[in-house]
């Protein structure tokens, strides 16, 4: 897959296809390139995550841009994103750390234990999210967990594009175990170490994730996340 979109991608930035070009349909870009309609759709899907193409229904897949400026997921770019949840996530576990009730900790350590478990993406990434906003609902003020609401499903879309490309589950299964383990210690210092080393790799795993697909430029103004 990661050889399909460095394939495409790399097409759309020499001009070969221009903004406002249908790319050819999916049975021509899978005889084309030799691979399967699923590994296409992954790569099709992570062009549309990067700002470089739109899906019409209906109509097929259109080039919107020449070059990755900063990826985006929903209605975030990555950037602002990630500074968000800087600003949010790692004061809040913090919080979390001083807070949680025991109630609190049986729920984060099911969750846990159930993302160690599971084998699907969709359900991984759903449980993800849930993680997150578990960890605001233990810090106990409502309007933590009502900014990480408002950016759900964003971040549900930046935990999907890095499974596919940055291979992170277990990576990230063991991070939010440190997670746990920090708030189950009801150290704010570690609970705070904690998430930041967690999103320190998410910015990590985006970038190597970015420069794989365009190993010839690094990420414009250094965006990373």
């Amino acid at each position: 897959m990661e050889a399909v979109l460095t394939h495409l991608r790399g097409a759309i930035e020499r001009g070969e296809y221009g903004i406002g070009d249908k790319l050819p349909s999916e049975a021509e870009l899978c005889r084309t390139l030799a691979v399967s309609r699923p590994v296409l759709r992954e790569a099709l899907r992570a062009l549309q995550t990067m700002g470089l193409t739109v899906s019409r229904t209906g109509k097929g897949t259109f080039v919107v841009a020449s070059a990755v400026e900063d990826p985006t997921f929903g209605d975030y770019a990555a950037g602002d994103l990630l500074e968000v949840r800087r600003h949010i996530e790692i004061p809040v576990a913090g919080y979390a750390a001083r807070r949680r009730t025991p109630e609190d900790l049986d729920h984060l350590v099911h969750l846990l234990e159930r993302m160690e478990q599971e084998t699907d993406t969709t359900s991984w990434v759903a449980l993800d999210t849930l993680f997150h906003l578990s960890v605001a609902q233990a810090a106990r003020n409502p309007v933590f967990r009502r900014v990480i609401e408002e950016i759900r499903d964003a971040l549900a879309r930046q935990s999907a594009f890095l499974n596919e490309l940055g291979g992170r589950r277990e990576q990230s299964d063991r991070e939010h175990r440190a997670i746990v383990e920090a708030l189950t210690g009801g150290s704010e210092q570690d609970a705070v170490a904690a998430m930041s080393h967690h999103l320190d790799r998410v910015e990590h795993t985006l970038t190597d994730i970015m420069r794989a697909a365009r190993p010839d430029r690094p990420i414009d103004g250094g965006t990373e996340t």
